[in-house]
This record gives structure tokens, C-alpha cells and sequence, in this order.
């Protein structure tokens, strides 16, 4: 319930406060936007297999943000398009980490109930 409206949040967020990004920094937007969905998958794919811990999470996020621009820097100063690595290992990343977070949904009812009592867990912490 929390991504939920952590989503929603940042949707309307958006709606109200449009960025513009320069032409000269769209491709390392568009690779940053990449490696946040990778990241942010392989969380949710963690925490529904109860192995989530935030600094393997917050360091992911930084390292791969973090060498998907580098690459994609290297790249444009040598005229050769290495971002496409970027784009390949996390396009797939991503389709694998969907792929077992459907598996994870669809085959495992105890989880479910787990998840569902660590969000009234968190909710009861938070109030407190």
C-alpha cells in the first residue's frame, strides 16, 4: 500500500510540476530512469522473497545509476554508443526481475499474507 502511494505521490507530483530536460541531457535521463526501474524491481522482487535489505537496495540504485552514466559519458566523448550496454543489461534485468515478481504473485498465498501483516507493521510503527 505504501509503493502505492509512493506512486501515486510522485504521479501527481509530476502532473503538477513539469520537468524539462535539455536535449543535451536526455539520454542520460532516459538511462537514469532505466537503472531506477531496475532497481526499484529488483526491491520489490527482494522484498517479495524476504531478502530486502536497504543498503544492498540504496547501494544498487547508486551504483548502477552511477556506471550507466559514466558509460553513457565515456561513450558520447569517444563517439561510440556504450550506453547501449546499460540498455541491454537492465532491459533484461528488468524483464527477469518482472518474470519473478508475477511468479512470486501468482504461486505463493502465504506470502501474500506477509507482506499484508508487515505493511500493519509498519503502519503501527509509523504511529507511533
Amino acid at each position: 500500500m505504501l509503493e502505492l502511494i509512493g506512486l501515486a505521490a510522485g504521479l501527481l507530483l509530476g502532473i503538477l510540476y513539469p520537468l524539462s530536460i535539455s536535449s543535451a541531457m536526455t539520454l542520460y535521463a532516459g538511462i537514469g530512469l532505466l537503472a531506477a526501474l531496475d532497481s526499484g524491481l529488483g526491491g520489490f522482487r527482494a522484498r517479495l522473497q524476504g531478502e530486502f535489505h536497504t543498503g544492498i537496495f540504496l547501494s544498487g540504485v547508486v551504483g548502477n545509476a552511477a556506471i550507466a552514466v559514466f558509460l553513457t559519458w565515456l561513450g558520447q566523448k569517444m563517439g561510440i554508443p556504450i550506453y547501449l550496454a546499460a540498455v541491454v543489461v537492465f532491459g533484461t534485468r528488468l524483464f527477469q526481475n518482472f518474470g519473478e515478481i508475477r511468479r512470486e504473485l501468482l504461486t505463493s498465498g502465504p506470502k501474500k499474507g506477509k507482506i499484508k501483516q508487515d505493511i500493519e507493521d509498519f503502519g503501527e510503527q509509523s504511529t507511533k
